[in-house]
């Protein structure tokens, strides 16, 4: 992804970061059973690295999980991470924000025992290179534990331009069975991954759009459809608006993949990471 295209998705994220908590239902919704997958770990991590942290919501249970941890709270959003600021008690030294991109962290080698990413890859638009790096960043023998997007997210709204116009007016999302075939090509192992299936309904087309907007998925990436006209957009309504379920509301489907893996096996570690190795990396041969 080119650096202005990540600047606009920074700047998206950053401009709907006061409201995101209050928007973003869906991503509580998979933190909250992704947890249920952490639970059947008994880990006791040093490091982690909430990847995609947001405004921080998850970082904050991280820490109250694991008291002796140290969290490295990534973001691209500037605008997310100074609400995470906010709200961290002023005596907190366990949580550190970080703005930088996934695809080149700017971190040490082996560093985080735990990897956790709550909805965050599916803006990836290198997911070979952001998986290779959090590889390079996970000591042998830490976890791997995310969500994201699968292919038949938004799919009401796909077909509902299908039949306007050629564009792409929704992201592309990578299906399981290619996140799992990429985890084991840059060196994971013990690769587990599922799908669940959610769907959010709407009063109105207004309503479904401003949440998606809210959260920052505005975002559909290159070869993506610009404006568009009065007309073609009208159409694009007429045809959602004819998806309307019993209760009479529009419905916004979304595929939700789940996936767990490990680095390669367990060597010697080191006894622990000075604070001032945060903002250092270095490349592998």
């Amino acid at each position: 992804m080119s650096n202005g295209l990540l600047q606009r998705v920074a700047r998206d994220f950053s401009r709907h970061s006061r409201r995101y908590e209050s928007r973003a239902f869906l991503q509580q919704l998979v933190a909250g059973r992704l947890r249920e997958r952490l639970d059947l770990f008994r880990l006791e991590p040093g490091w982690i690295l909430d990847l995609g942290c947001g405004t921080g919501s998850e970082s904050h249970h991280l820490r109250r999980r694991y008291r002796r941890a140290r969290t490295c709270a990534l973001d691209l959003s500037e605008g997310m991470l100074q609400r995470l600021r906010e709200g961290l008690p002023r005596w907190s030294a366990r949580i550190h924000p970080v703005c930088a991109d996934a695809a080149r962290l700017p971190l040490p080698d082996d560093l985080f025992d735990l990897v956790w990413s709550n909805l965050a890859l599916q803006w990836c638009s290198d997911l070979e290179q952001v998986i290779a790096e959090l590889h390079r960043t996970l000591r042998p023998g830490g976890l791997l534990l995310f969500t994201t997007f699968g292919p038949d997210t938004l799919k009401e709204i796909r077909q509902a331009w299908s039949g306007v116009d050629g564009r792409r007016h929704v992201l592309d999302f990578p299906d399981m069975h290619e996140v799992g075939d990429l985890l084991r090509r840059k060196g994971f192992g013990e690769v587990v991954m599922d799908v669940d299936r959610i769907t959010l309904t709407y009063p109105d087309p207004a309503r479904a759009m401003a949440e998606i907007r809210e959260i920052g998925a505005s975002y559909k990436g290159p070869g993506a459809a610009g404006l568009t006209t009065p007309r073609r957009f009208g159409a694009f309504l007429e045809a959602w608006e004819e998806m309307r379920d019993r209760e009479g509301r529009l419905p916004c489907s979304y595929e939700v993949v789940y996936g767990q893996a490990w680095a390669e096996a367990p060597r010697e570690r080191e006894a622990g990471v000075p604070l001032d190795r945060i903002g250092r990396r270095r490349n592998r041969g």
